[in-house]
């Protein structure tokens, strides 16, 4: 017994596996493209979503017959809740207008349809007034929204809320500033981390403007950008539609051709992303350098122990989990450089490399969104301060004698730093000989919670 049909596509007959609800054209895609890995679901569920709009919006404007517009919507709609995942093989690096994987959609609907007992053509009817030049496009925002909205700032704010609630639990902790990895001013963990949760407020913001852009959308440009065989309603009915299904509020691009020949919209969460990915690489190394030790680092705080770690040095333990995160940073920057050369090749009317892009704005956001959460929960709640340690360095910390140079001018202050780290004697101590001042006034002067605060009173 075979385990083949046989479909026709506008090249010919083509053999399909018997139990897959694909067609022709994607197993042709199949055949073609053997590189990695299909594109991510949620992309597929967004096609799937737009043909469920597109099929309500032809059937308001006379275009498709009820029977086939409400089929097409069940099976879509199947689709985005997730059934039929493993329907979807045809590879991320294809064909550069996604038109593989929007045919893809096309078909699994049709022959779902038709399984359901309506005929249903992939191209004539899933397909009517689109064009996967526009579909693609409009999936990438839609699936990128959706990701970013529903699970990346969500995990954002979770990081950063428990930034600041441990920074007020800190605001009379002081440690050591750093300048060139020197000792430099004191300052206390709650400035510390303050000032992480203000790098995160602006890539929240930088997020959330990247998403507004985003909710401009190219569909009913269809081939070219010039909307051919699309009804001139089907944009705006269709926004109006997408609008009310994801709670978001989508609108027709001014230029169709800016959303389908460029991908600057997309580029801007890409940036952004990556923007993210730069902050939390800085609080990780932040922390992996407090951390370092515990005999001959800094020593500053201890992370919670998750695992051991090393193989042959028993004890050891290491900072993973900041580690890990490091290197979802580096991932997420190399591929936002990947989609810059990607949006350099949109050719006149049409992005060739939009696949690409889809998979790596949401593999992007994935990591991200799963990073934050893993520090959060593992690292930023639990992390614990060296109290006594941070008191006693604080005290032997030469540069709290910047705070006498108004008194004793920069050249006194230099020689008594110079001693006081030479001797390993507290800067106090050394002022007290070298200066006119008295202990009483120094102990005033040098207070190093005074001087987080800012300013100096002589």
């Amino acid at each position: 017994m075979s385990h083949y049909r046989t479909e026709k596509d506008s090249l010919g007959e083509v053999q399909v596996p018997t139990e897959a609800l694909w067609g022709a054209q994607t197993q042709r895609a199949v055949n073609n493209f053997t590189v990695s890995r299909p594109l991510p679901n949620p992309f597929i569920r967004a096609i799937a979503l737009i043909k469920d709009c597109a099929a309500e919006v032809n059937l308001g404007l006379g275009l498709l017959a009820a029977e086939k517009a409400s089929a097409i919507s069940r099976a879509a709609t199947r689709i985005v809740a997730g059934e039929f995942a493993d329907q979807f093989p045809v590879d991320v690096f294809q064909t550069g207008s996604g038109t593989s994987s929007n045919m893809n959609v096309n078909e699994v609907i049709a022959h779902i349809c038709q399984r359901d007992g309506v005929a249903i053509h992939a191209n004539d009817d899933v397909n009517l007034g689109q064009s996967s030049n526009d579909t693609i496009p409009t999936a990438i925002h839609l699936s990128s929204i959706l990701a970013v909205t529903e699970r990346l700032l969500p995990a954002l704010i979770t990081l950063r809320d428990t930034v600041r609630h441990r920074a007020l639990k800190l605001e009379n902790e002081v440690k050591p500033g750093r300048t060139h990895l020197m000792d430099a001013m004191p300052i206390t963990f709650a400035q510390q981390l303050n000032g992480w949760a203000v790098q995160l407020d602006y890539v929240e913001e930088k997020l959330r403007g990247a998403v507004h852009g985003l909710l401009s959308i190219p569909q009913g440009g269809t081939a070219v950008g010039t909307g051919v065989n699309c009804h001139r309603e089907f944009a705006p009915r269709f926004c109006l539609l997408l609008s009310q299904r994801t709670g978001q509020h989508f609108q027709p691009l001014d230029s169709f051709f800016a959303g389908q020949g460029a991908i600057d919209r997309p580029l801007a969460l890409s940036s952004a992303l990556r923007g993210l990915a730069v902050v939390l690489m800085k609080i990780c190394n932040d922390l992996r350098w407090m951390n370092s030790g515990p005999q001959h680092g800094l020593a500053e705080i201890v992370l919670p122990v998750v695992q051991p770690g090393s193989s042959i040095m028993p004890g050891k333990v290491n900072p993973v989990i900041c580690e890990s995160v490091c290197m979802v940073a580096a991932q997420v920057m190399g591929l936002d450089q990947a989609n810059a050369i990607a949006a350099q090749s949109g050719n006149f009317e049409l992005n060739v490399m939009l696949p690409l892009v889809a998979d790596n704005l949401l593999g992007m956001t994935a990591i991200l969104a799963n990073a934050m959460g893993m520090l959060d929960q593992s690292v930023m709640s639990g992390f614990q301060i060296n109290s006594d340690h941070l008191a006693e360095s604080i005290k032997k910390n030469p540069i709290l004698v910047t705070a006498l140079n108004p008194l004793v001018g920069y050249n006194l202050a230099a020689e008594i730093a110079k001693e006081a780290y030479s001797s390993g004697r507290p800067v106090i101590d050394v002022a007290c000989e070298k200066t006119d001042l008295s202990r009483e006034q120094l102990e005033k002067l040098l207070d190093p919670v005074k001087l987080t605060r800012g300013g100096t009173d002589f």
